[in-house]
């Protein structure tokens, strides 16, 4: 449970406080926090650089038992992303020395040249997504996270941003539910499975839950969907979340849409076994769009918001789709299936067409694991955004920028929809080209979109961690879900 607390540190006792520490400046007014900064700084071994930690026990007369001082680092490069950072840090040290409850000492945000909310938010941020780590199979987990994480600010502070720590506590639960989705292997989150976790987490949010099964998809004509599930021996699903406001007349409507493959072997097409394993992780678009959607439930925005995600899983089979099929997407055109491994195109293609003619929304917006593409284009910590709509694409980018979800704007070149032309039927799922293969996904969806404001934010890289970050352990990320939140909370009606 995150809080602000205001207790005097020279009256009151704290088992555990973390103190940041600026290497050229003085970040702290209060006088105690600036006396146990000052005996830090007596050390000789303590700079106060990045990173840098000193731990001392028993201050100001045994009243701080535990006192973790973490360097920023020099003035000039501490953002909010470094204060995301050190929260992040000081919770997992109090994890490890398996700690209950613990204190942060905020710095003050005229220092730092920061906007108070958004210093205030950064340090929230980085504490509550730190405090988490996947478990689940483990029967002994080393660390446990935190009950309680208390943020030391001036009660002035405490009074004017009283609700930001539920904000900021609901969308990080959210991450880490994500994060837990996309970290369960993929036997235990078969199509079935995950559509019922996603239904009855969205359930109880109180959101509206609608899904349709493979019967239903069937007579949908979800032609695109089904032929990448052919191969499975477990049905797919698409569940359908919405958020309505309590003023709903004039309210925009922004759908999300996010790919659902609980694992991809590549199909007949299939994949080296070397790295298959992450496949698991193939569903993350959708994990973050339903983390957004049960972080909605708590914001309460403006708009009427759903979110869409087709469940499926990509096997190689006697009924497996093949290489060289056609198949009636759900819009009615036809695709020629260059490749079974191109697997995620098809399942938006039909679930973005469906939410079209269905909701008729103002904008809509996509996050799926699609192409290695794009991790060859921009790495494993930078998401790729397209859209022709060059407002939409800044929004998007000015979100991620103001989380750490970057996302870099991509083209989308006419004259590469050549690349996409089929002999045989209305369109390849596959280029013809081995170049620029996240851009002429990107093409290939944006041929599904007719007029719609659309928005494709490739998450191939960022959705999965190989290693452990400040503050996020390895496995699924929880990307997205803060990105679609900042931007539905900057999107006015």
């Amino acid at each position: 449970m995150l809080n602000f607390t205001s207790v005097a540190l020279g009256r009151s006792e704290v088992d555990f406080l973390a103190v940041p520490v600026c290497e050229d400046a003085e970040i702290h007014a209060d006088k105690e926090l600036a006396a146990l900064v000052a005996e830090a700084r007596g050390l000789e071994e303590f700079k106060a650089e990045a990173k840098q930690q000193l731990m001392l026990y028993n201050l100001l007369d045994g009243r701080v038992l535990r006192c973790l001082f973490l360097g920023l680092g020099p003035r000039k490069k501490i953002n909010a992303e470094t204060l995301r950072a050190f929260a992040g840090r000081a919770v997992k040290v109090a994890m490890t020395a398996k700690r209950e409850a613990m204190t942060i000492a905020a710095p003050l945000a005229q220092a730092l040249d920061l906007p108070p909310e958004r210093l205030l938010q950064a340090v929230a941020e980085g504490a509550c997504l730190g405090n988490h780590t996947f478990t689940r199979y483990k029967e002994k987990p080393k660390h446990a996270p935190l009950q309680s994480i208390s943020m030391l600010v001036p009660a002035t502070m405490a009074k004017q941003f009283a609700v930001l720590p539920g904000r900021v506590e609901a969308i990080c639960r959210a991450v880490c539910q994500a994060r837990e989705w996309v970290s369960t292997p993929g036997n235990d989150k078969l199509p079935e499975q995950l559509g019922r976790a996603f239904s009855t987490a969205a359930s109880r949010a109180g959101l509206q839950v609608r899904t349709l099964d493979q019967t239903q998809l069937k007579r949908h004509k979800f032609g695109a969907m089904l032929a990448v599930a052919a191969g499975s021996a477990h049905p797919p699903c698409l569940v359908e979340i919405s958020y309505t406001p309590a003023k709903a007349a004039d309210a925009q409507t922004i759908v999300l849409v996010g790919k659902g493959v609980t694992f991809d072997t590549g199909g007949i097409d299939i994949k080296p076994a070397t790295g298959m394993e992450a496949m698991k992780g193939d569903m993350a678009g959708a994990a973050a769009v339903v983390g957004a959607m049960l972080a909605v439930a708590k914001l309460k925005p403006k708009q009427r918001v759903i979110g869409i995600t087709p469940i499926v899983e990509n096997m190689p089979s006697g009924t497996a789709t093949r290489p060289g099929d056609i198949v009636t997407s759900y819009a009615g055109k036809t695709v020629e299936i260059g490749n079974t491994d191109a697997e995620g195109r098809l399942i938006l293609i039909d679930a973005m067409a469906y939410a079209i003619k269905k909701h008729k929304p103002d904008v809509l917006v996509d996050l799926a694991t699609l192409t290695g593409a794009c991790v060859v284009g921009l790495g494993e910590k930078i998401a790729g955004v397209f859209s022709r709509d060059d407002a939409l694409r800044q929004a998007i980018a000015a979100a991620g920028e103001a989380v750490h979800e970057r996302c870099w704007p991509m083209p989308l070149p006419d004259d590469y929809k050549e690349l996409l032309k089929s002999d045989i039927a209305d369109i390849s799922n596959m280029s013809s080209s081995r170049y620029g293969g996240a851009i002429t996904a990107a093409l290939f969806l944006s041929e599904f979109t007719n007029e719609t404001r659309w928005a494709h934010i490739d998450i191939a890289g960022p959705a999965h961690a190989k290693k452990a970050s400040d503050y996020c352990g390895p496995g699924g990320t929880g990307f997205g879900v803060r990105l679609l939140c900042e931007l539905l909370t900057r999107r006015q009606p």
